[in-house]
């Protein structure tokens, strides 16, 4: 196909990696088409995506939990953002929008809607964002990362194909880091963001593992400040690590947040954990993912306000005792994730956009 006989395709995804990632996996699968990206000024998609697709930026945030004047604010930026959007769409012929959720899926389906195109939203969320509870009756098909969440739409709109993640976690990827083979390895993961609470946690709980023959990859966050508290020679710390696809597949347990993206990345790479969902999670949605891979025998989840260090250290001391438990746990994570969750959804947007 010549250059400029290749269709165009609107991915609108912003904010965090659990919104970008999933977009970015299937922007991949869509090599034959165009990719406009629609983001926000200053979120994690102006150093993620420019390098690969051209995007453009709209003046455009969350609506506020309560009502105030910041909410009358998002209002009034509504309707320009919509009008950049039908603009952007008329510009590049764009024949289809894929989204990922989020408030940059609102002007995104609404332009849609006006101009007549197509829109595949995927929410990966046991509990769907609100966007894409009031909007999906705009949306061609509405591809799902949790089972659970079918509920909340009519059979015929909704689909489980998982969520996508990056290309790396298909194929096996080494490890630079000095840990022999017999050591068991702990991995630690905050989310994009980190976890404070999180890290302190750890840091209370890791001599004992450590003492207990186990190696600890613990990824803080930029936010932390007592990042140098605790050191040991087994005990490696990094703001974040850049081939998670070779952590996870070599480590035997995680303790993370329930963050979606993490979780199909926990599934596919079969790696058994303790998860800490975000507390202060919008509608709670962290611990229905969580709940989620718990009632799968996949995982055991704690609310933060009730987890000590003695209960943490405990229950892993408990799981390096018994690697028969952690292998089972492992098997059953990864009955819930979609191995060709990516492609199935690039398939979706090219039917939907011929």
């Amino acid at each position: 196909m010549k250059e400029e006989q290749q269709p165009t395709i609107l991915i609108a995804a912003s904010g965090t990696g659990g919104h970008l990632f999933p977009a970015l996996a299937v922007a991949e699968e869509l090599a034959d088409y165009h990719i406009q990206w629609l983001g926000v000024p200053n979120r994690l998609e102006t150093q993620l995506v420019p390098e690969c697709y051209p995007l453009t930026a709209i003046n455009i945030e969350g609506m506020k939990k309560r009502l105030a004047w910041g909410t009358l604010g998002v209002l009034l930026r509504l309707p320009p953002a919509i009008a950049k959007v039908v603009s952007l769409i008329n510009q590049y012929n764009i024949q289809a929008v894929f989204t990922t959720g989020g408030y940059i899926a609102a002007p995104a389906i609404i332009a849609a809607r006006l101009r007549g195109i197509p829109v595949i939203i995927h929410d990966s969320n046991a509990i769907p964002g609100k966007v894409t509870r009031w909007l999906a009756r705009w949306c061609h098909t509405v591809a799902l990362g949790f089972h659970t969440a079918e509920r909340f739409f009519p059979p015929q709109k909704s689909i489980w194909v998982s969520t996508p993640v990056r290309k790396a976690f298909h194929s096996s990827q080494s490890l630079a880091l000095p840990i022999a083979e017999d050591v068991p390895l702990i991995v630690v993961v905050g989310g994009s963001q980190g976890a404070v609470a999180v890290n302190q946690l750890v840091r209370e709980s890791a001599q004992d593992w450590l003492d207990a023959g186990a190696a600890v990859v613990h990824l803080t966050g930029e936010r932390d400040r007592a990042v140098d508290s605790f050191q040991h020679p087994n005990y490696y710390t990094f703001p974040f690590y850049e081939n998670m696809a070779g952590l996870l597949q070599r480590a035997d347990l995680a303790i993370s947040r329930a963050g979606a993206g993490t979780l199909t990345e926990l599934a596919i790479t079969h790696t058994p954990a303790i998860l800490i969902p975000y507390p202060y999670a919008a509608e709670d949605h962290q611990a229905y993912n969580a709940q989620t891979f718990v009632d799968a025998g996949a995982a055991v989840s704690y609310r933060q306000q009730d987890l000590t260090p003695d209960i943490l250290k405990q229950t892993v001391l408990q799981w390096l005792n018994a690697p028969e438990t952690l292998e089972t746990m492992g098997e059953k994570a990864g009955t819930l994730a979609v191995k060709d969750s990516a492609v199935q959804i690039a398939n979706m947007v090219r039917q939907a956009a011929t």
